[in-house]
């Protein structure tokens, strides 16, 4: 893996002994080291992470959210965990925000199965940080207070006209005392802390009054799901990602296409991967046929931009990454979907609800009663000569392109890992082609006839990468520059 720490001004990739860590925030990454100095194992430190997130970053994540996890287990098999849940089972429709927007939360479960099939503390003890960030209070960063402001009508009319959240000023400490109860009770009883009783009934409550039809029978149903991930090889390395219904097969698909493809020259690369991102992405109604669309031959034109888009332009979600000294490697996503979510707050627990029902658009991706739609969490895990990998972005449909750009970066390319993740990168959204200024292949993608649209470097569009692994045995993180993405070891 080359992890030089030294090499230029790149997050350095940083080596441990128990394990390594990178996530969405400063703070989750320090919840997941000590899960780490405590004996915990990668999934341990994943799961404190993200319940992390749930505090620092609720526009992002939280309990009403979604998780997806890959777990590379200590004898080299890899399995999914699909934290994600339905519509409500009594729905009659979908909408992309209110009542009828909100899905069964899977977070939770997620990471009651997680805990009970890979921790090595419990997941009271995993809980512990961030029940002492929500009890005691952290500084809402200046993101997350611009982002209450960009979205306070939608949240009062939500119910959330009494969130401290929305009275917070820079600099204050917000206590958020309704989340540490919910997570307390989470801590004490499991998945039953959350899918039964009184939060069951505040959740459908939250729902109905928004004229949703989520129950708490939906609620007490609800188990994530483990399985298989699809694989796909490419050369000597081996990429996993998420099955359906995750929107991962489309990056496996373009993956194949280009494995199909040897020999392009270094300019025309980033081109083929921009054409192979669109191309992918008019399958993604399609993305429940898992495996088979890897079989697909995406239409590109090796010279010539066909501005076709397809990918969309939200931008939410956290990732976790983690590898530890037992074996484990875990790659990671939370997310309520947009940001906030529906919108709807559930008073009582002190977080908000997701609104991942917008997913649903036409067959075979169509709404029905208690179906899941395609889900943009597309995490995965990369397997090569030297080691394991675990990559992870924000950034919806962003997620499956810059996932696409790393690894040509550091496969094709011979970047270093860190040096990959430092690099310009492009995005196409919505028929245009974002590009970070400074983009070394920014004369070859305009000499194709890709219409640009030069960004700052670091603009949130181009996502943010979580990125831990093993080196060998060795664990390590690396951290990208964007956001506030940050990097841990023990």
């Amino acid at each position: 893996m080359r992890l030089n720490p030294y090499g230029s001004r790149a997050r350095p990739a940083l080596a441990g002994h128990s394990g390594a860590i990178s996530a969405a925030h400063p703070l989750a990454v320090a919840a997941g080291q000590e899960m780490l100095f405590a004996g915990g194992s990668a999934v341990d430190a994943v799961i404190a992470a993200q319940a992390a997130l749930s505090v620092v970053a609720p526009d992002a994540c939280g309990l009403g959210g979604d998780a997806f996890l890959l777990v590379r287990d200590p004898e080299g098999d890899v399995t999914a965990v699909n934290g994600a849940g339905a519509a409500g089972r009594r729905a009659a429709e979908a909408a992309p925000g209110g009542g009828l927007s909100v899905s069964v939360p899977g977070m939770v479960s997620a990471w009651d199965a997680a805990s009970e099939r890979w921790g090595k503390l419990s997941l009271a003890k995993c809980l512990q940080p961030a029940i002492r960030l929500a009890r005691w209070g952290v500084v809402a960063d200046a993101h997350l207070l611009e982002t209450v402001d960009a979205h306070r009508s939608r949240l009062g009319a939500g119910g959330a006209g009494a969130w401290s959240l929305l009275a917070q000023r820079p600099e204050q400490t917000w206590m958020q005392p309704e989340l540490a109860l919910a997570l307390e009770r989470i801590a004490k009883m499991g998945r039953a802390g959350f899918y039964s009783d009184a939060p069951a009934q505040a959740i459908a409550a939250a729902v109905a009054a928004a004229g949703g039809a989520l129950d708490e029978d939906d609620l007490a149903a609800h188990r994530s799901e483990t399985s298989a991930p699809l694989q796909v090889d490419w050369g000597d390395t081996q990429v996993f990602v998420q099955p359906p219904m995750s929107q991962g097969v489309l990056l496996a698909t373009a993956l194949a296409n280009l494995a199909r493809r040897p020999g392009l020259s270094e300019g025309c690369m980033q081109h083929v991967a921009v054409e192979l991102t669109e191309a992918a992405f008019q399958l993604r109604d399609r993305a429940g046929e898992g495996g088979a669309l890897l079989e697909e031959t995406l239409d590109v034109d090796v010279e010539h931009a066909s501005k076709r888009g397809g990918p969309r332009a939200y931008l939410h979600t956290a990732g976790v990454a983690a590898s530890d000294r037992f074996g484990f490697v875990v790659s990671s996503l939370a997310s309520v979907f947009d940001d906030f979510g529906s919108g709807l707050y559930v008073a009582e627990g002190g977080f908000v609800l997701n609104n991942r029902a917008g997913g649903f658009t036409q067959a075979p991706n169509h709404f029905a009663p208690g179906k899941m739609p395609v889900h943009t969490l597309a995490p995965i895990i990369v397997r090569t000569p030297e080691g394991v990998v675990a990559l992870a972005t924000p950034g919806a449909d962003g997620q499956v392109q810059t996932l696409l750009q790393i690894l040509i970066q550091w496969r094709t390319r011979g970047d270093d890992l860190a040096h990959a993740l430092h690099a310009p990168r492009w995005r196409s959204e919505n028929a245009r082609l974002l590009i970070e200024r400074g983009h070394p292949d920014r004369e070859a993608l305009a000499a194709r006839g890709h219409d640009l649209e030069e960004l700052a470097p670091g603009d949130a569009r181009f996502g943010a990468v979580t990125s831990a692994g093993l080196a060998g045995r060795t664990p390590f993180a690396v951290a990208d520059w964007r956001r506030l993405t940050w990097a841990g070891v023990a």
